[in-house]
């Protein structure tokens, strides 16, 4: 079981790997994605949040996953040319990812042990949103209806503390 963030490896769409290592000194932003989602609309504030933070160490990371009533269905070619193209998405985008099951994806698995949620820790839907600030600590969960912008201040207050 991964005690850090930093110590789990994760898949791009392309197929190759890395460790979240990759990210120390960054503040992230872990989200699990679903094009056919009717919070879809979330990318464009998700897009803004990262245009506008990423010089001083904003990243976010995009999981798709279809987990949820089959709202990600297609091929990872397919899903990164919908998020490049019709969304817009410049920020990483990684292979679709099981959040919940016999599947779930050790990434998951740490960010719900440390961010288990009034309900327990199965991920409830899509865009469910973790933060973790320049140290690789979990320090926020946002649930899916939780709009992009309601994470900003928490976002510039982490951006704005100086790393150990």
């Amino acid at each position: 079981m991964s005690k850090d963030v930093y110590d789990i490896e994760v898949e791009n769409y392309d197929g190759s790997t890395y460790f979240l290592e990759k990210y120390k000194g960054k503040v992230l932003i872990i989200v699990n994605t679903a094009t056919n989602c009717a919070l879809s609309d979330q990318f464009e504030g998700l897009e803004t949040l990262y245009q506008h933070y990423k010089e001083e160490g904003l990243v976010i990371l995009s999981f798709p996953c279809n987990n949820f009533d089959n709202q990600e269905p297609g091929s990872i070619e397919e899903i990164y040319d919908t998020y490049r193209q019709q969304f817009g998405i410049t920020f990483p985008i990684h292979s679709k990812t099981d959040v919940n099951g016999e599947n779930e994806h050790p990434l998951y698995t740490l960010l719900k042990r440390e961010k288990p949620g009034l309900f327990g820790s199965p991920i409830k839907w899509n865009f469910t949103k973790f933060i973790i600030d320049r140290n690789g600590k979990v320090v926020g969960k946002y649930l899916p209806f939780d709009k992009p912008e309601e994470m900003e201040a928490h976002i510039k207050e982490l951006l704005n503390e100086s790393k150990d």
